[in-house]
């Protein structure tokens, strides 16, 4: 009795004891542990391994309850509080879930007649919005929605119908991600028709590919668009403005005679004896003046005609074809002023005119292939300047070449100062920008025979096939009117 009772009235351990009876326990276990040979097992690491099955859990069991919300609230319509009906189908939803949209969100918790109701037969006054209607409604009872490209715009359009930002949201990001020939045409209208900034990079892709990657499916698809693209000096134009107008030739002919099924290497000589047996007939009305000609006049009128006929071969066809009403007039006269102005005045952009560059600057571009030297330089006169551009060793070298000319009326000698703008870029085989490079907008002064380098490339950025496009403004846009008091002849000026 005496020991039980010492025992029972010894005092209780205080908080510092019970930590240093923990303690103590903690280190004799791991001294224990020590002990143990390496190839046995530890109780404690055991122990640590079931406490992490247990945190598993609760993060398996999710994955599953989501999948289960899906199958048996969604697809098998258990508990289901409302019947929606639309384009012959049903779905027997629930409007906890509903409410997730905007729309019927509104409508639930509003005076709606519909808020009370057990049926709702929805209409539907988007011709986009097709049987996709069943990913929609899906996707307020799962996590994540698998979006097919060739499906997005049926979807985006149901999307922003019941007001799902989310889901509206990842659509775009499929758009951009899946943009090429076959699609952008598409795209584009259903981001213009929608508000989505995908719009953009769809006319981007086309900025970018509609010339250095022709195709004939994308130019018989291409209908309001090719205006917006020809008179942005952000085209990326191959070779020269000639190039623009024979494709807008090629175009206009495939928009005529959509039945055309032939590679693209035979569509300009296909569309040439088009309008040679136009001709042939005794037309000779200007194309862009007939009937079917007058809905593509407003596309030519953005050629940059001036660049045109400082070629000869170009001026020719351009008069053979006999597409264009009669604006060359008025082209030529503006041109011969222009090339006087800048011979004898000197005149030249003084600074960076954005405005005016987009709208009046020189385009021409090209295609380097595989890595290696290359030299070249675009016909037309150019009022005078004739300009090499060397690629090699990934640097891009202007030089103004004065020398090897074949007359001394092809060059002029005067110091210049002229705008330019050079951009880089590849693209991978559905068009998608791989890497670009831009100079910005320089004002170049380059005298007699002077090489500037342009660009310094960096290697490891590089890859072919490289496109080069380039624009130039070589001379400020004045319009020479006649004046009520005409200038003193030159001749008869008196010299003091």
């Amino acid at each position: 009795m005496g020991s039980f009772g010492s025992k029972f009235q010894s005092p209780s351990p205080g908080p510092e004891e019970i930590l240093e009876g923990i303690s103590s326990s903690i280190h004799k276990h791991s001294c224990e542990c020590k002990k143990r040979k390496r190839n046995a097992q530890c109780d404690c690491e055991s122990e640590q391994d079931d406490d992490d099955a247990v945190l598993d859990t609760p993060r398996k069991k999710l994955k599953s309850t989501s999948r289960y919300i899906y199958q048996t609230l969604f697809l098998n319509g258990e508990n289901s509080d409302i019947r929606i009906c639309a384009l012959g189908q049903e779905w027997n939803l629930h409007k906890v879930y509903l409410c997730q949209s905007g729309y019927f969100s509104s409508m639930f918790s509003g005076s709606w007649k519909e808020s009370n109701m057990m049926e709702i037969n929805l209409e539907i006054p988007d011709q986009n919005i097709d049987t996709e209607l069943q990913v929609v409604f899906g996707s307020l009872y799962r996590d994540d929605v698998l979006i097919k490209p060739s499906r997005v715009v049926s979807i985006l359009a149901a999307a922003c119908m019941l007001q799902l930002d989310g889901l509206i949201q990842q659509c775009g990001e499929t758009m951009k991600e899946n943009i090429s020939a076959k699609t952008v045409c598409s795209y584009y209208a259903c981001a213009s028709i929608y508000g989505l900034d995908s719009v953009m990079k769809c006319l981007e892709w086309l900025l970018n590919n509609l010339m250095t990657h022709q195709n004939v499916e994308l130019m018989k698809e291409l209908t309001e668009i090719m205006e917006l693209l020809i008179q942005s000096s952000d085209l990326f134009v191959m070779q020269v403005e000639m190039d623009v107008y024979t494709a807008l030739k090629k175009w206009m002919f495939l928009q005529l005679n959509s039945s055309w099924d032939g590679p693209i290497k035979q569509l300009l000589s296909d569309a040439d004896a088009w309008l040679c047996k136009r001709r042939t007939l005794g037309e000779q009305t200007p194309f862009l003046n007939t009937e079917d000609g007058t809905p593509f006049s407003s596309v030519f009128k953005h050629v940059r005609l001036q660049y045109i006929i400082n070629d000869l071969a170009s001026a020719r066809i351009l008069e053979r074809d006999n597409i264009l009403p009669p604006w060359l007039t008025t082209v030529y006269k503006n041109q011969w002023f222009a090339m006087l102005r800048t011979e004898f005045d000197n005149d030249n952009p003084q600074e960076a005119n954005k405005e005016e560059f987009e709208l009046s600057s020189m385009r021409c571009g090209r295609k380097l292939t595989k890595e290696g030297d290359y030299c070249w330089r675009w016909t037309g006169f150019n009022f005078g300047f004739d300009l090499l551009v060397t690629y090699t060793n990934r640097f891009i070298v202007f030089k103004r070449n004065t020398l090897s000319q074949p007359c001394g009326g092809a060059v002029s000698l005067q110091p210049r100062r002229h705008l330019a703008y050079l951009r880089l870029a590849s693209f991978d085989s559905r068009g998608k920008l791989v890497c670009s490079r831009s100079t910005g907008y320089q004002l170049l002064t380059l005298e007699k025979d002077q090489e500037y380098v342009v660009m310094n490339l960096d290697s490891r950025l590089l890859s072919f096939p490289l496109y080069v496009c380039c624009n130039f403004l070589y001379t400020s846009s004045h319009s020479d009117q006649r004046s009520d008091s005409p200038e003193q002849d030159s001749s008869t000026r008196s010299v003091s």
